[in-house]
């Protein structure tokens, strides 16, 4: 048996280098370059698709290492700008300033929804990895995470905060 399997592998390994080394440059035929790049092309399956059919979104966020879509503007949860890491010792849930008085954040991560690509979401708290290539992103936590700004995003009313890294995700705009 394990012949067998041995003996398939290797009849698949030299019908595929014939196969390559078959190919030429010439007008007539592809380049082994262009055999590859048809062959490699990495799309998103439609189990996976972040977007319902309708108007395309205005921004949309990929891996920098694979450039999988990860998350388009309508799955990124706003947050207003908080005091800050040096006007408290703990993080402030709430403050006496209204939402309407604050700037919106523009920090060095974004908070989005969970998304149907987000693996081991049974776990209270942990990494957000690429399901493409595995490279860490972001974290996540059920009870609420600290911006860079101070502000504490998910809460009773909105639990969970998935905060993706912009340094990890390319800002593909449409």
């Amino acid at each position: 048996m394990f012949g067998a399997s041995l003996f398939t592998r290797d009849r698949i390994a030299k019908q595929l280098w014939f196969n390559f080394s078959c190919l030429s440059s010439s007008p007539k035929g592809i380049t082994k370059q262009e055999h590859l790049e048809s062959s490699c092309k990495m799309e998103a399956p439609k189990s996976c698709e972040l977007l319902e059919t309708g108007p395309k979104p205005e921004v949309i966020y990929r891996c920098k290492k694979c450039r999988r879509m990860l998350a388009s503007q309508e799955n990124v949860v706003p947050h207003q700008h908080g005091g800050g890491w040096r006007g408290a010792s703990k993080p402030v849930r709430r403050s006496v300033i209204l939402d309407e008085e604050r700037p919106q954040c523009s920090g060095s991560s974004i908070f989005v929804e969970p998304l149907k690509w987000m693996e081991s979401l049974e776990d209270v708290q942990g990494y957000l990895n690429c399901v493409g290539c595995n490279a860490r992103l972001g974290f996540f936590s059920w009870y609420g995470l600290l911006c860079d700004c101070g502000a504490w995003v998910g809460d009773a009313a909105d639990p969970g905060a998935f905060k993706l890294h912009k340094k990890r995700i390319d800002e593909c705009r449409a």
